[in-house]
């Protein structure tokens, strides 16, 4: 297959194009290397992905913007298989700071590629990776209990479905961006025919992720306990998210590009086996790193779910997918890297 990954230098995109190559497909990798601009750091960050992605055989680079067509052509080029649409603006102070740009890349961004493709070509597979964000506040709707060290759902709940209602909430620009995004890929599978899938992803993570305190908490969290940083934790703590190491994604496109859906809404994360709280992750920090990190807390963020956690049925039951890697091999995968590169953080 052609393949083409928007956003290729990002965590997601990187590995998903790797995996792709190394099972022979012809890769194409779109990005624009805005990383660190976007969080305000002044060193490269996805530059090392890049770099480390243009050693490998079967894939081609294109410098450019998704917001551009001409630079979407060029990564299409004569007609592609496949899209992973990776690219976007991933963080909710940004888009707090900056909505119009935020929408720019996530919402037109998104149309851009899929007008591209639809016309170049049309059968091509759209895969889009979305967020948990979607849902918005209605996710604060569900009843939730407090412990030491976490929040949890009650009442039975053990994730939220795809079932969720996205309206009536508050978002954040980057959930209504995203969202905007999503729905138009879902309305051309409706509308035009297209073969297209959304995964709504909660916490993505695992190594060659450049963390920074508004996207990449897990990572973020790692960078800073190695390297003798303090970190904001914005709330108590005990926030939950359910986390899935970056492979498990790649596996569950994989998984749909080899089936027979037309088109699918997949809610893909660790699910009710795999979550962790911020403090929870601090606490396995300190067990792998030898050291906690030096703390302060501040005010709750904007629409920070209490509790988040992936009802994955769907994606088991329709794709035969599940996560196989823990948050504990997980997070060891994760210092183990950021222990062997630190001088790319320092």
């Amino acid at each position: 297959m052609r393949i083409l990954v928007t956003g290729g230098a990002g965590m997601v995109g990187s590995h998903a194009a790797e995996h792709w190559a190394q099972q022979g497909h012809e890769v194409t990798v779109l990005d624009n290397l805005m990383r660190s601009r976007l969080f305000g750091w002044p060193k490269e960050s996805v530059e090392y992905n890049w770099r480390l992605l243009g050693a490998l055989p079967r894939i081609r680079q294109v410098l450019g913007d998704i917001r551009s067509a001409e630079d979407v052509q060029r990564a299409v080029g004569d007609g592609v298989d496949a899209v992973l649409h990776a690219a976007a603006q991933p963080g909710v102070g940004f888009s707090i700071r900056n909505p119009q740009e935020d929408f720019s890349i996530n919402a037109l961004g998104t149309l851009q590629v899929l007008e591209v493709v639809r016309r170049r070509s049309p059968r091509a597979v759209f895969l889009y990776c979305s967020t948990n964000k979607v849902y918005g506040t209605n996710v604060d709707r569900l009843a939730i209990q407090e412990a030491p060290t976490r929040y949890g759902f009650l009442d039975g709940v053990t994730g939220v479905s795809e079932a969720m209602s996205v309206d009536l909430a508050g978002h954040t620009p980057y959930g209504v961006s995203k969202l905007t995004g999503e729905l138009y890929v879902q309305d051309y599978a409706h509308t035009f025919g297209m073969r297209t899938a959304v995964f709504r992803m909660s916490c993505i993570y695992g190594i060659r992720q450049f963390g920074f305190e508004d996207q990449g908490w897990l990572a973020h969290f790692t960078i800073s306990t190695l390297l003798h940083r303090p970190i904001t934790i914005y709330g108590n703590g005990k926030q939950v998210r359910d986390v899935l190491y970056v492979t498990d994604v790649v596996q569950a496109f994989d998984r749909f590009l080899s089936s027979a859906h037309a088109h699918g809404v997949y809610n893909i994360g660790g699910g009710p086996s795999s979550t962790l709280s911020l403090l929870e992750l601090v606490d396995a920090l300190h067990k792998a790193c030898g050291r906690k990190p030096a703390m302060r807390f501040d005010e709750w963020r904007p629409s920070d779910q209490r509790v988040y956690v992936s009802d994955i049925r769907k994606a088991s039951t329709e794709l035969g997918w599940a996560p196989r890697v823990s948050p504990a091999e997980g997070v060891e995968r994760l210092v183990a890297w950021v222990r062997e590169h630190e001088s790319l953080f320092a």
